[in-house]
């Protein structure tokens, strides 16, 4: 009688942890669609330490913008937000992408030099967690990271260190540093959310330490506003959307990979974002953007998930 009675408490303990394993990842996914929707942003960026003797902080950097953040994948295990940027109310420029995959273990992480390196991390090191993957304007790697969602004391945010390329408000007017190490803080709040960070600007050399150059604070404000404030966005998207679509479909047989991932910054002078907006003009199919992204695209064999 005993050993029925033992079998009945287990099933209890594991129904009621996957109970709350369940609530738990309602939670998660309630907090990632929460950044959906209109909003007027405010990006602000200053140094604040520099060990360089000789060093001088940069000045701030402070802009204003309107974006609409549209949920392009709503599936069990992947949320994919697409963001989109509204210029005097009409002009709308694609924006990056974040993805949010639980319990992945495929990521991406910046080396330097447009050098990406994809490996695969042990189920147990992400239970319960989600990977934020960032892409760039083109849909091309820009960084990824797997940390847990937090709900606590009615606070609810994701955060994790990462390494990452430039930002694009500096990477055509620094060449001091390669590497930016970020901390992204994303946290969900009554008027909107906040993207807080806290970055380390490290050159890095093969066979040497990494050389901190300078740390910065940066804080983008996302403020909720009407959705009909972005009703250009949307238009756009409705427009485009299908385009985009193979672009998404054509990187992804390279992001099926193990090893490095190393993208030309330029192909007949111009860098990849340039090439794709003449796609997009031109509708092109999936067969035309695969052949772009091989154009850009080195020590990367198709297909072959060791990377060799």
């Amino acid at each position: 009688m005993k050993r029925p009675h033992f079998v009945l408490v287990l099933f209890l303990i594991y129904s009621i942890q996957g109970f709350a394993q369940d609530q738990k990842k309602e939670q998660d996914i309630k907090a990632i669609k929460a950044m959906c929707g209109c909003y007027d942003i405010e990006f602000k960026y200053a140094e604040t330490f520099s060990g360089k003797r000789d060093y001088e902080l940069a000045s701030g950097y402070r802009a204003l913008a309107r974006e609409w953040v549209e949920l392009i994948q709503d599936d069990k295990d992947k949320l994919s937000l697409q963001h989109l940027l509204v210029v005097n109310d009409t002009m709308v420029i694609k924006h990056w992408r974040q993805d949010w995959e639980y319990q992945n273990q495929k990521v991406f992480s910046y080396d330097k030099d447009n050098n990406w390196i994809f490996k695969t991390l042990d189920s147990d090191e992400v239970k319960g967690q989600w990977t934020q993957k960032v892409y760039q304007v083109d849909d091309s790697p820009r960084y990824s990271g797997s940390a847990t969602w937090i709900h606590s004391d009615g606070r609810h945010y994701w955060e994790k260190r990462t390494p990452a390329p430039l930002p694009r408000r500096e990477y055509t007017k620094r060449d001091d540093y390669n590497v930016m190490f970020r901390t992204n803080h994303q946290e969900i709040t009554d008027y909107g959310w906040v993207h807080e960070q806290d970055n380390d600007k490290v050159l890095r050399v093969n066979g040497e330490n990494d050389e901190l150059i300078a740390q910065e604070k940066g804080l983008n404000i996302y403020t909720k506003v009407p959705d009909e404030e972005c009703l250009a966005a949307q238009n756009w998207w409705n427009e485009n959307s299908k385009f985009w679509s193979r672009v998404r479909n054509s990187w992804n047989k390279f992001y099926n990979r193990e090893g490095d991932f190393t993208l030309a910054k330029a192909v007949d002078r111009k860098p990849l974002f340039m090439h794709f907006g003449e796609l997009e003009k031109n509708n092109a199919n999936k067969r035309e953007i695969s052949k772009l992204i091989e154009k850009f695209i080195t020590d990367a064999t198709v297909g072959d998930k060791s990377g060799k």
